[in-house]
Parts: structure tokens; sequence; C-alpha cells
């Protein structure tokens, strides 16, 4: 693969949250995953687990997660995702990404029952065939969420070179304790997040956003150039 090839992949790469109900294939999907284990981590640690979901066993867990929002279940989650509270310009940008999602779905900003329907759909993995569960032992520092991080984002970019389609799913944390207890998963680990897969619904209109970025003049300073 050329330079310009890789770049291509990585540029558009986007979070996707609309699938075609094709499956995919297990060796796809260790492919994936063992490529995204290639990461770099601090003292080779290799933090994190990922338990991969499809059929009935994906099916299973969206029943508990959904019966959980209907039973108004408080949503607990293990570890801080976003500061409290957001700072104005953090706020802005989380705003405009909530708006854009729904103008891409006409959901009036203003409707609140559309967009807690939306956001329900997090919890129903998208309707991807492939629902993967992310965690990693409690006690392990912050560098090693970092480590996980740079996984997540190489198992994104692996996903791409199989011509599939994925979205991470922060929300998923926010059903931790529910998660672990379906799955049974070790007593040390708590859930970080979910990761949705599987082939691009372009018909979807929710695929058609797209988040902006910043301009790079914004976030990086260049010295003795």
């Amino acid at each position: 693969m050329s330079k310009e090839a890789l770049q291509e992949i990585i540029l558009n790469r986007r979070s996707i949250r609309g699938f075609k109900k094709d499956s995919v294939e297990l060796a796809t999907i260790k492919r994936i995953i063992q490529i995204g284990r290639s990461a770099p981590s601090g003292a080779n640690l290799q933090p994190g687990r990922f338990t991969v979901l499809t059929n009935k066993p994906l099916q299973d867990l969206i029943s508990v997660l959904q019966e959980a929002i209907d039973n108004d279940t408080p949503s607990t989650s293990e570890y801080s995702y976003f500061p409290t509270p957001l700072p104005d310009h953090l706020l802005q940008r989380k705003r405009a990404t909530g708006f854009g999602l729904y103008e891409a779905l006409n959901i009036d900003r203003r409707d609140i029952q559309a967009r807690k329907k939306q956001f329900r759909s997090n919890y129903r993995f998208f309707n991807a065939p492939i629902g993967i569960v992310v965690s990693i032992e409690k006690n392990l520092g912050k560098g090693c969420f970092m480590d996980l991080g740079m996984a997540l984002q190489t198992i994104f970019i692996a996903t791409q070179t199989e011509n599939l389609a994925c979205c991470g799913i922060g929300a998923l944390a926010n059903y931790g304790e529910c998660i672990h207890k379906h799955l049974e998963l070790p007593e040390e680990e708590i859930v970080v997040c979910g990761i949705a897969i599987g082939y691009n619904d372009k018909t979807n209109r929710v695929n058609s956003f797209k988040t902006s970025r910043l301009d790079i003049s914004e976030y990086a300073d260049f010295r003795g150039f």
C-alpha cells in the first residue's frame, strides 16, 4: 500500500451509525483485533480486553441494555469521559456535533423525544452485526487508557482496510455495571466503551454526517523550523 493510499484511508475514516445486515467473518474480525493489539503500549503492558459479540450473544446484550433503559436503571460510569463542567469552547464543539447529527437525520434540535430515540441507538450498537465491548483493569494508570486509545484507533483504521465501517460507543460505559454482570467480565475490569462494526449502509442518511477538524494552527506549535 502506498503512503498516499494509507493517508487517504486515515483521512476518510469517520463514525458510521448505519450498517447493512451482512455478517462479518470471524477471521476478518480476528485479523482486525490482532492488528489493533500491535499498537504501542508503555512497557508492552498491552492493556484492554475486547469481548466480540454477534448474532444471539449480541442480541442478548442489547436486550439487557434496552431493559435497563426501560426500567430507568440509573446510568453509572466508573470513569469520567468529559470534564465537569465542560469548558465553553469544548461545549460548543460537543453541541455542534450533536446538532450536525440531528440535522442529517432531519431531527429538530428541540425535538427531545426524537433525540433520545436516536441516542438510544448507541445501546443497540447501531444495529451493526458486530458489537465489541472494550474493558480495562480498573487499577491501571491513566497512561494505560492512552495506550488502549492507540489500540482502538488502530482497530478503526484496520477496519477501514477491510472495507468495513465502525463507530466507537463511549455511551456504553453508562451501563457498565449491567454489561459487566451480563458478560461475567473479570471483577478487576471496568467497561470503557463499545465498538460497532459492519458494512456501511450508504443509503442511510445518518452516514452523511461527518465532523469537522480544527485548523492545525489551533492545536500545534512549530518551533525551530
